[in-house]
């Protein structure tokens, strides 16, 4: 419960000045150092990453936390070294099938709608939104593992929007009415995956400032007004899952991870081609970048194969997501495996999209880190796909250092009270 206490309870603390950003995926432990000006402006100092071993990561949850603590340390020493200093805080984001993320909306109607509404009032909306959230995130998880009792833990939360009488507010107290809407992004997971993270920031001797869906992250970080309006579907492919947010409507409205990512494809090369797995992994690299590879072919069909496995799953994830309604029209993809042509190819053909609720033909673009107009790279190291991931935790933490929203407040108030 400490690292909870310290994001609930920021009131009256120092700005932060600089922090330590830490990707824990399955195929590299990314480590970024960062500043943070007065305007709320990143700027990367430093840079590390880790190749991890086969065995210490499993589909995005810590599998060996001494393995992974150690590669996590050779990434921050490296990003330190850049940097010249060493921050003490670090944001560490946490992937896996098990890491549920989804807007709870709930609707009241008000016996007083003459009385304006008090914050005693706003927080008690709030706290039945909550306790509605955390039922469905320990049946959802309690479903899919099969065990009776799975102590789930709320990993991020944050208000999406606001209504009274379908009129959206950003701030309830004192208005009058009689309908009054509520909705709330919460990310949740069992205590085994967090408590991984907690313990590698803990053998690293940083204090955990956040823990955040690693979805959430990258689905926030693009600031365009065109996001927040149109809306848009995030595909983050790292090494061992896919990620998939939905923004709908202004906010976001859910997330999902399934356990098929860019270490799949190479254990297919592998067995197919009859090679060891690093060399597989090698020429899979090799062919996504687009350089000339032995058997080209062969490695061509084997991961056409497999991306339309790997389609199928996200076909899945979005048509849960989208729960009915229209899916909005842009896809935007990034993580390492999003390198691979087909990735993209796959998701912009008409067989893919005719099958979902899109509108029309939805349009597929590749992230870059240059996109992402709150963070400056000093480095000039952090060039693809894969980068958005750290960068995204970044901005969660200059996001807290932000002057906090009064709905924000009053949650922040529930959720110190309910201690989940």
């Amino acid at each position: 419960m400490a690292f909870w206490r310290r994001i609930w309870q920021r009131d009256g603390e120092a700005d932060l000045a600089a922090c330590t950003a830490l990707d824990v995926g399955t195929e590299f432990a990314k480590a970024l150092v960062f500043e943070i000006d007065d305007d709320g402006h990143g700027t990367v100092r430093g840079v590390g990453r880790k190749r991890q071993g086969l065995s210490h990561m499993q589909s995005g949850t810590v599998a060996d936390i001494a393995a992974v603590v150690d590669n996590c340390a050779v990434a921050l020493q490296e990003a330190e070294e850049m940097a010249g200093f060493r921050p003490g805080q670090v944001v560490i984001g946490i992937a896996g099938e098990l890491v549920k993320g989804f807007t709870t909306t709930h609707s009241q109607e008000r016996k007083k709608p003459d009385v304006p509404i008090s914050e005693a009032e706003l927080q008690r909306l709030i706290d039945g939104v909550q306790r509605q959230a955390v039922r469905e995130a320990e049946r959802s998880i309690t479903w899919e593992t099969g065990l009776p009792h799975v102590d789930v833990r709320l990993v991020h939360a944050a208000v999406t929007g606001a209504a009274i009488d379908g009129y959206a507010l950003t701030n309830p107290v004192g208005f009058q009415g009689r309908h009054v809407k509520i909705g709330i992004f919460n990310a949740f997971a069992p205590l085994v995956h967090l408590g991984a993270l907690q313990s590698v920031a803990s053998q690293l001797d940083l204090e955990l400032l956040e823990i955040v869906a690693e979805p959430y992250a990258v689905a926030r970080v693009l600031g365009a007004d065109g996001v927040r309006q149109s809306g848009a579907l995030f595909v983050d492919v790292g090494g061992g899952t896919t990620d998939v947010a939905l923004v709908r409507q202004g906010g976001i409205e859910g997330t999902r991870m399934f356990a098929l990512g860019g270490r799949a494809f190479t254990k297919s090369l592998a067995d197919r081609l009859d090679l060891p797995f690093p060399r597989a992994e090698e020429i899979k690299v090799d062919y996504a970048r687009g350089l000339p590879v032995d058997q080209r072919d062969e490695v061509a069909a084997t991961i056409g194969a497999d991306v339309e496995v790997w389609a199928a799953g996200v076909e899945l994830v979005m048509e849960e997501l989208a729960a009915g309604d229209l899916l909005p029209g842009r896809i935007h993809l990034c993580g390492g495996g999003s390198r691979l042509p087909e990735i993209k190819a796959v998701l912009a053909a008409e067989r893919f999209w005719k099958r979902l609720p899109f509108a029309r033909p939805p349009e597929v673009t590749v992230m870059a880190p240059d996109q992402i107009e709150a963070i400056a790279d000093e480095t000039h190291l952090l060039v693809d796909q894969q980068d958005v991931t750290p960068l995204g935790l970044a901005y969660q933490a200059i996001e807290l250092q932000t002057t906090e929203a009064p709905l924000d407040v009053a949650l922040r108030r529930v959720l110190r009270a309910m201690k989940v």
